[in-house]
């Protein structure tokens, strides 16, 4: 028997898109990452090679910039759901939109006089968004990647198993540090998008620096239960927290001593590291995040 095709889609890959409001002098900044994925009846292109069906993906490219200016950019969530319900609804092949937004962030920088159009690129984190229509309706996750955190202290790891290749020495007091990646599922639209991804990332940074950890597990169940009590709108959060190790440098070599109440030296390790991962879910709610949306 011949091969089958099987899932398939196609789509414009990051499609960098900066949209400027002016009111006045006072000026506002979205600064985007766009990635359209279309799928559909869209055999044939395949099979024979007809681009009967086929919408460019550099027409994809120009209707990001023209809803940009047409419509603006509210949020990321709404936009990705605008483009989303375009390409659904003005193409009869096409049956599925899936777009996935990263949004960089920009702080203003204060200036003297009536100006504010002076910016500089944000820290803590990458705000992400996906946004998937079809006959179904539409569904949205919000997300945010590469938020950096720490805790100096209120950290311990314990009470393990060991066996032959256990060297780890058990820790009453260490540097907890991670990377946080999230993603959450809406079971409802917020009355304002930018205000509910803004409550979900102060509950994550809450209860990072609020629970004393026994594990980088309890932790991510204690920020992931924080979201859920908090913000009635999500039902699900996937969070991938990446352990990243700090080590007590040895400075005995030296006759020096690297442990007391005035601090200490660490080694901040790259590579390897622990990776933990799971889904706090509202009571009765099911688990759709793909496992794998958050893999790093």
């Amino acid at each position: 028997m011949p091969p089958t095709l099987g899932q398939n889609q196609y789509g414009k890959a990051e499609t960098r898109v900066v949209r400027v409001t002016r009111e006045g002098q006072v000026h506002h900044v979205r600064d985007l990452n766009v990635s359209v994925a279309l799928s559909g009846d869209l055999a044939e292109v395949h099979l024979a090679g007809s681009n009967a069906a086929v919408l460019p993906t550099d027409t994809m490219k120009n209707t990001v910039y023209a809803f940009a200016r047409e419509h603006g950019i509210a949020s990321p969530e709404a936009f990705g759901e605008l483009l989303a319900r375009h390409f659904v609804g003005t193409q009869p092949a096409i049956h599925r939109a899936r777009v996935r937004i990263a949004e960089y962030a920009w702080d203003r920088v204060p200036t003297p006089g009536e100006g504010a159009h002076s910016f500089v690129r944000a820290g803590g984190g990458t705000r992400t968004a996906q946004v998937t229509c079809d006959d179904t309706g539409v569904r949205t996750l919000g997300g945010l990647t590469g938020l950096t955190v720490m805790n100096t202290t209120d950290s311990e790891f314990r009470g393990f198993v060991r066996d032959r290749f256990t060297t780890l020495p058990e820790a009453d007091d260490r540097l907890l540090a991670t990377d946080v990646t999230a993603v959450w599922r809406y079971a409802a639209a917020p009355e304002d998008w930018d205000a509910a991804h803004g409550n979900v990332r102060d509950r994550l940074l809450g209860a990072f620096a609020g629970t004393y950890s026994r594990s980088l597990q309890q932790t991510l169940f204690a920020m992931g239960t924080a979201v859920i009590e908090n913000v009635p709108q999500i039902d699900e959060i996937r969070l991938s927290l990446p352990n990243k190790h700090h080590f007590l440098v040895d400075l005995e070599p030296f006759g020096m001593s690297n442990a007391g109440p005035d601090g200490a030296v660490y080694i901040a390790a790259d590579r390897p590291y622990g990776l933990i991962e799971a889904t706090v879910l509202r009571d009765g709610a099911p688990s759709l995040i793909p496992v794998d949306l958050t893999a790093p």
